[in-house]
């Protein structure tokens, strides 16, 4: 199940990429039609500025025609007012893409992600049952440790599971220096500081497996400190939390 989705959809890099990873939640989405406009937009003006110099060293080759061009002030209106809208046509799905990130709906799941050299701490607060909370940490697995179809430096022991079209709250700290928690098919990137608490939203889409990494310097390690995140159905996220409830108190 896990190969089939991961053929289905672009969720991990893959060699010689150059496109960017299918989007999983609205946010991921907007940044992907936001940066198919702006490819289009930096396509037309690209073409149109080659089509300019090519004109001027066509037709231009003499002074006899660069002197009606000389101080002109018609030139410059129209130099000046068409990046202005141009810029207006980009500002406006900019603001629109900017605020849809910022705005935080009332959750139904709140995650605490901690960074640590070189690991990740989580917790889930709001599946409780008699008042243990779900808390586990997440390392890298080792080449050795590796079954066949995982990805190397990227699948961890310790997957986090959560479920499809629910809200969820990310809390997002570190214990000891700066780390940042990213995964590209969600659009999300969020630094860890230490001694701060940054909050960013999550809506899943789609069932699948996740993968990303930590994107900021944080030591020798930085690199071996892979996030994975598999987003199921509710009715599987709550058999889920329930096991490891049960585990935790046998524990």
């Amino acid at each position: 199940m896990n190969l089939y989705i991961l053929k289905s959809y672009c969720d991990v890099a893959e060699s010689w990429q150059i496109g960017i990873q299918d989007p999983a939640t609205p946010y991921a989405e907007g940044m992907f039609f936001f940066h198919t406009f702006l490819v289009s937009i930096f396509c037309i003006i690209g073409i149109l500025v080659c089509w300019i110099l090519y004109y001027i060293l066509k037709h231009f080759r003499t002074n006899q025609k660069l002197e009606i061009f000389t101080h002109s002030s018609t030139l410059e209106i129209v130099w000046t007012f068409f990046p202005a809208i141009i810029l207006l046509i980009i500002a406006i799905p900019s603001f629109s893409l900017l605020y849809s990130l910022d705005e935080i709906i009332d959750p139904e799941i709140s995650l605490k992600i901690i960074g640590h050299q070189w690991y990740w701490s989580y917790e889930i607060s709001d599946f409780s049952l008699i008042n243990t909370d779900i808390e586990f940490d997440s390392y890298m697995l080792s080449v050795d440790d590796l079954t066949l179809g995982s990805f190397r430096l990227l699948e961890v022991d310790n997957r986090v599971i959560l479920p499809i079209k629910t809200h969820i709250r990310l809390l997002i700290t570190a214990a000891d220096v700066l780390h940042c928690w990213a995964i590209p098919s969600f659009g999300i990137k969020v630094d860890a500081c230490p001694g701060r608490l940054n909050q960013a939203s999550l809506f899943i889409k789609r069932e699948g497996t996740f993968y990303g990494q930590c994107s900021e310097i944080c030591g020798i390690n930085h690199g071996f400190m892979p996030i994975v995140i598999k987003a199921v159905a509710p009715d599987i996220y709550s058999k889920w939390g329930i096991e490891k409830i049960i585990s935790q108190l046998e524990d």
